[in-house]
């Protein structure tokens, strides 16, 4: 089976902070965003290179408290050293602050950062 797009769809509690910080820190681009659909508004971020994007989503109506658990991870691959190093500094100064993480492999050879304990990310070398 052949996918031609992927999207990764996650409830935050501030769109706008989410949006900021992810694209200062990853260098994502605003590609659309939905405002009170049923009272779900939205934001989509993507890298233009790639064949998947973010989706941020907060609900008016039935205010959602995002609860991943400390496993709930967005491991993104940075191949290049120099590169994973420089993205890991730009997320530390964008808003992410360094966390620790419950597998071993990611906590030695990756770069796990959070904005909050609802949102984290992990960079693999």
């Amino acid at each position: 089976m052949n996918f031609s797009h992927m999207r990764i769809a996650r409830p935050v509690s501030d769109l706008e902070k989410s949006s900021e910080i992810y694209c200062a820190g990853l260098g994502l681009q605003q590609i659309a965003e939905f405002s009170d659909h049923d009272g779900f508004s939205g934001v989509m971020l993507r890298l233009p290179s790639q064949g998947w994007h973010l989706e941020f989503t907060v609900c008016q109506h039935h205010p959602i408290i995002p609860r991943p658990t400390e496993d709930d991870l967005l491991v993104l691959y940075v191949p290049d050293h120099v590169e994973w190093v420089t993205t890991c500094a730009r997320m530390v100064a964008a808003g992410f602050y360094p966390s620790g993480c419950i597998q071993p492999l990611l906590g030695c050879k990756g770069c796990n950062l959070c904005r909050s304990r609802w949102l984290s990310g992990c960079f693999a070398e």
